[in-house]
């Protein structure tokens, strides 16, 4: 197209000072020295004023600042550094093409339009590939994105800096962008098609059009779904071009070298920017010469020797003023220049082709375009997409564990992982695991399409090397009760919690103590007591000094009685229930005001010492909680501790202050037989497992006090694991739809042992036995008192019951005459029985 624009000039009959504007066409190699030397020696030889290239931004970066200290200007079709757009290093420097920050930006809106967010790039180690690289940095960084890896294709050696496979099948992403010429492309993706890093498991994207039937057949699913990304003109977007140039020049083309048209529809889009290219210099030479017309001097005069570092063009100001003035609608698109910039700032397109197979081979089929700065929208000719894998669902960005062979580690614990053996009728023997754990690596299974090769730890292993046995490489990842802490995740990480965890104290259960019947006695000390009754006979008898005298209750009693009353009001004041005589003397309101005081201090005292014993007498246990523990109350050497556990780890760091004073047990089962057994009086453990053990397997086993130091449990997975999002991300759906809390219910909840938790704590008859008692032999004494006062009337009643009974006659007749007198006196005084009713 370079030499369409410049014979399309001799058909426009375009002339400088009456004449044909001359050109020269050479072809670089990618080497910079070979491209400045070509440069020198056209130099040397003709009155070259201006450039239409080069090709590769490498080249650029070296003839520009040439073409600098010449005087004229340099336009490239090709050259898309970010380096290249600086006005200040580059200042007769243009482009036709867009620069890649706008390649970048395109691609952040491409993956934010999919949901990727992030990526590894692949480039060359040249201003192309490094700038195009920082670029798409910035881009994503101003985006939310990452650029998890970049890696380096060197093109000297023509290899990739590094193991390819590793470096992809490690990384966290699934997305690769390549930043390569077309050359390099291929080697790269061939490279990675013999390494199995293609699809379906991953996305490429690569930035040069390459030939995909150059493959083996064999291998064309594995491109399928690839995408690629380059600059594009405006009719591929439907967007405005100059038509009547376009036809002329494809005219031209046709007409001087047919066999080498394409057609049409074939033209690659860098020869359309490079005939925009070539049709500003044109007009600009002629708008130049234009304005100098009436100067003797030719408008295209140089100075200086024929060396081509000592010649400059007079013109050079005015020429790249005009250039960067000029605005046309060229062939690519409408063509505008910025003075702040080299870059064109107008008609910038982008096209999205997508890799799929056809009866002719593998093509890149249109799918998506952009207009800068807009979005991406579904190509004019609306083609379906067809990602990795054959579908039309677009992939995650992710690495995904689909169909990946994935070695679990496990640990036996109960219930989270319980073994059984099975042994069928011909003596095999089969192993079966069940719990929590296997619950939930099926779960995880069913979601994500793993294949799981499930181990199972030695029974003797501890949890920190279980742990480490993952960082090692043993198992791909661990699942068990591991607890997440900052010490273990020094060398290997957690995924999101998959168990809430918290830390209790377990015991052996108390046997019930024997019942004291005068324990309601004990909420004061003997002394208390006897100091207590002391005071009501002191208090009693000083009622009866102030008292006797002007007390009416107390007048003519003996001096015994008297005493007795006067202790007894003191004990009813006391007590709280009051006695059934007044204090008539000040002197007694007094002292009566304080046995009140006495009284109420005592009563409630007593209450809630009474109150307390019968509640400490109910559990008994050495300790209530971990507050006990730090205090000491049990000596370290009977706390029994889980060596290279976490528990471990909060023992030391929260009790001892780093000292090994417990006594260290390798497995659960040997701490439950040493609790049983009596060597150790209490151990601390996991709250989840102790309380499936103590609700149905050890019943004779207790927890004590609440639970303390929470936490949660995680699947151990590899520093800087490739799958460990595709794992978190599967992980809270199970936690949000609840299905890990149907898996606690399930291991849980179960309850076979009783409930010693539902136990009443209502005060039995035993506790309060010894007061009933007492009242027993109060009430008893009481009777024999009573009977003890009654005895001379009993005594008496006898007596008069045999006197009646020998006397009964003559009672008889003195009866009647008594009635007689009584109805004489009635009649003299004329009373009627009515009356006296």
């Amino acid at each position: 197209m370079f030499k369409a624009a410049m014979l399309l000039s001799y058909q426009y009959n375009i002339t400088i000072e009456g004449e044909f504007i001359g050109w020269q066409a050479e072809q670089t190699t990618g080497d910079i020295i070979d491209a400045m030397d070509i440069m020198c020696r056209a130099i040397s030889v003709s009155n070259v004023v201006g450039v239409v290239g080069p090709w590769l931004s490498r080249e650029a970066q070296v003839i520009a600042p040439f073409a600098t200290k010449l005087g004229i200007p340099v336009i490239s079709n090709s050259a898309t550094s970010p380096g290249l757009s600086d006005k200040n290093a580059y200042p007769n420097f243009y482009r036709t093409v867009a620069s890649d920050f706008v390649a970048a930006v395109a691609l952040a809106k491409l993956f934010i339009r999919y949901n990727w967010t992030s990526c590894i790039i692949i480039y060359q180690n040249d201003a192309f590939g490094t700038g195009g690289a920082n670029a798409i940095v910035k881009a994503f960084n101003n985006n939310g994105l990452t650029v998890s890896q970049m890696i380096v294709f060197d093109i000297t050696i023509l290899s990739i800096d590094g193991d390819l496979k590793s470096l992809l099948i490690n990384a966290a992403t699934r997305m690769v962008i390549v930043w390569a010429e077309s050359l390099y492309t291929s080697l790269i993706l061939q490279e990675a098609l013999d390494s199995n890093v293609v699809g379906p498991q991953f996305t490429w994207i690569i930035s040069n059009t390459i030939s995909l039937n150059s493959f083996n057949q064999t291998l064309y699913e594995n491109l399928i779904g690839m995408f690629l990304i380059e600059p594009s003109v405006g009719s591929v977007v439907n967007a405005l071009i100059n038509t009547t140039l376009l036809d002329a020049a494809y005219s031209i083309w046709q007409q001087y070298e047919p066999e080498s048209f394409p057609g049409s529809m074939n033209v690659e889009n860098y020869a359309l920017f490079a005939f925009d290219a070539t049709w500003t210099l044109i007009q600009s030479l002629q708008q130049l010469c234009a304005s100098k017309i009436n100067i003797s001097s030719s408008c295209l005069s140089f100075i200086g020797s024929s060396y081509c570092f000592d010649r400059h063009f007079i013109n050079s100001k005015s020429l790249l003023d005009i250039v960067s003035g000029t605005e046309f609608l060229g062939v690519s698109g409408p063509i505008q220049f910025s003075d702040n910039v080299t870059d064109r700032i107008t008609g910038l397109y982008y096209s999205a082709k997508n890799a799929q197979s056809s009866s002719n081979g593998m093509n890149f089929v249109p799918v998506l375009e952009y207009f800068h700065p807009s979005d991406w929208r579904t190509s004019i000719k609306e083609n379906i997409i067809v990602w990795p894998g054959k579908t039309l669902t677009p992939p995650s960005d992710r690495a995904l564990l689909e169909g990946i062979n994935l070695r679990i580690g496990i640990i036996e614990s109960i219930p989270f992982t319980m073994v059984e053996k099975d042994i069928d009728p011909s003596g095999q023997t089969t192993i079966k695991y069940s719990g929590y754990i296997i619950d939930l690596i099926e779960l995880l299974q069913n979601k994500m399409k793993f294949i799981p090769i499930i181990e199972l730890a030695p029974s003797n292993i501890t949890y920190n090397e279980f742990v480490q046995r993952v960082s090692t490489g043993v198992y791909d990842i661990a699942i068990g009760d591991v607890t997440i802490t900052s010490a273990r995740s020094e060398y290997i990480e957690f995924s999101t919690a998959i168990f809430d965890n918290s830390l209790r104290i377990i015991m052996r259960t108390t046997s019930n103590v024997k019942p004291d019947l005068f324990s309601f006695l004990k909420s004061f000390s003997r002394n208390l007591w006897l100091l207590f009754f002391g005071t009501i006979t002191y208090a009693g008898i000083l009622i009866c000094i102030v008292e006797r005298k002007d007390n009416e209750v107390l007048e003519n009693r003996s001096i015994l009685n008297q005493i007795v009353m006067s202790i007894w009001y003191s004990f009813g004041n006391v007590v709280g229930f009051g006695v059934d005589f007044e204090i008539a003397t000040a002197a007694g309101r007094l002292l009566t005001a304080g046995l009140y005081i006495l009284g109420l201090i005592l009563v409630a005292s007593y209450t809630a010492n009474l109150a307390s014993d019968l509640t400490i007498a109910k559990s008994n246990n050495i300790i209530s909680g971990i507050d006990d523990i730090k205090n000491g109350k049990i000596p370290s050497n009977r706390i029994g501790i889980l060596a290279n556990s976490a528990e471990e780890d909060y023992y030391l760091t929260q009790i001892s202050n780093g000292v090994r004073n417990f006594y260290p047990l390798k497995t659960y089962d040997e701490i439950y037989r040493s609790l049983l057994e009596g060597i150790i009086d209490t151990s601390i453990l996991d709250n989840g497992i102790l309380e499936y053990a103590t609700n149905n397997i050890y019943c004779n086993l207790t927890l004590i006090g609440n639970d303390f130091d929470k936490s949660s449990y995680g699947i151990v997975m590899p520093q800087h694991w490739s799958y460990a999002q595709d794992l978190d991300m599967n992980i809270l759906p199970l936690k949000e739809g609840g299905d890990l809390k149907n898996l606690r219910q399930k291991w849980f909840e179960m309850q076979l042992c009783p409930d010693s938790s539902g136990t009443s704590t209502d005060i039995g008859i035993e506790a309060a036995s010894g007061l009933f008692l007492v009242f027993g032999v109060i009430s008893i004494l009481s009777l024999l008192l009573f009977a003890w006062k009654k005895r001379q009337n009993i005594k008496n009643c006898l007596c008069q019951l045999i006197y009646r009974k020998g006397s009964s006659a003559e009672t008889k007749d003195s009866m009647n005459r008594r009635s007689s007198r009584t109805f004489e006196h009635s009649q003299n005084h004329q009373i009627t029985l009515p009356d006296i009713v």
